[in-house]
């Protein structure tokens, strides 16, 4: 019996019920594996539901206003990837009549589709023979191979995705890319590898060596700086929260939060940069991006704030703020400060459970 095979038989007998795997249809598929980069599959699960209830097609979602998309969005974070879907989905009404092309070269033209995202849907949804190389794979093909280079390399990358490829060179390409992608996900895991239930276990060169849990090796990331946010919590009259947009370009963009601005300290009178005058100190939160560290300290604060560094500005009721596409740091500081919002679950890395 082939890898691939071993492996295609391991995913019929192992995999786990998920609502993609029930509903392989190209959209499903498709909104699937966009949610799931860069996010648990636990995370995923109830976002998947609701935005495939309220978006069942891509001409749906084509259709929707952007802000709808990002509200519907809020609380899986990454959201570009929600950016990209909902430009995609308009390129798929306007150049392929609302269905999702079957063909790769199409399919890869559209807005953030990249190699791996282009694999999964293809060979999931159309059976083409195209790999996947997400967290998971590369971490089974680096132990299955013994690739000991820091595989973010572009040598050891090479090497991997060919593997990939030559793996997924099968008469069902989107059981094998599925079953390594799980079997990365509940066997082959980071720690403490189960390699007994793994269908590839005698071909595996790291676990014959006895360094499976030493690979992948990865180079430590330089750590990330800390930047100091200033931020008030203000309200109107009627005791509505004011609440900005940012801006439709860089991080978190067209998201709303607190008004605030990133200041060279944390004092409250940063925020006369935005309209506003501070008063005592609410809160303070921590909200992690790939490469910064957001420090937002809230300030109580009173006044009307202005577009100095937003691209709007509105007074939202307490009870109408779940339904906005607030920022996570927003959301964190929000719940500190006392305000009523339902938890989200956030994002963490893709498929670890």
């Amino acid at each position: 019996m082939s890898r691939a095979d071993a492996l295609v038989a391991w995913y019929r007998a192992h995999r786990r019920d998920l609502p993609w795997r029930r509903d392989p249809r190209p959209w499903p598929v498709w909104v699937s594996e966009v949610m799931l980069q860069q996010t648990r599959v636990e995370s995923v699960l109830p976002y998947f539901a609701r935005f495939l209830e309220r978006f069942p097609t891509p001409a749906a979602l084509a259709a929707a206003p952007l802000d709808d998309v990002l509200a519907a969005w809020a609380g899986l974070g990454y959201y570009r990837r929600a950016r990209h879907l909902h430009q995609a989905a308009q390129q798929v009404v306007e150049r392929h009549g609302g269905e999702v092309p079957d063909d790769p070269e199409a399919f890869a033209a559209l807005a953030g589709v990249g190699r791996y995202t282009c694999g999964a849907v293809q060979s999931i949804a159309f059976g083409r023979r195209l790999p996947v190389l997400d967290g998971n794979v590369e971490r089974v093909l680096c132990r299955l191979y013994r690739v000991e280079d820091d595989p973010r390399g572009p040598a050891p990358r090479r090497r991997l995705w060919d593997a990939a490829s030559a793996l997924a060179d099968h008469p069902h390409p989107g059981e094998v890319n599925q079953a390594l992608m799980e079997l990365g996900a509940t066997v082959c895991t980071p720690r403490s590898p189960r390699c007994l239930l793994c269908p590839l276990q005698a071909d595996c060169a790291a676990r014959a060596a006895g360094v499976a849990e030493d690979l992948p090796r990865k180079a430590k990331r330089k750590a990330r700086p800390t930047i100091t946010v200033v931020a008030g919590l203000a309200r109107d009259p009627d005791g509505a929260v004011w609440v900005a947009r940012r801006p439709d370009d860089g991080l978190l963009a067209g998201l709303w939060e607190l008004p605030g601005l990133e200041a060279p300290d944390a004092d409250a009178r940063h925020l006369a940069g935005v309209g506003l005058v501070g008063g005592g100190e609410a809160t303070v939160v921590e909200h992690g991006f790939t490469h910064r560290v957001w420090a937002v300290h809230v300030y109580r604060a009173r006044g009307t704030p202005t577009t100095a560094h937003h691209t709007a500005v509105r007074a939202v009721p307490e009870a109408e703020l779940p339904t906005l596409a607030l920022t996570g740091p927003a959301l964190k500081a929000l719940r500190a400060c006392g305000v009523k919002l339902p938890h989200r679950r956030g994002a963490g890395r893709k498929r670890l459970s």
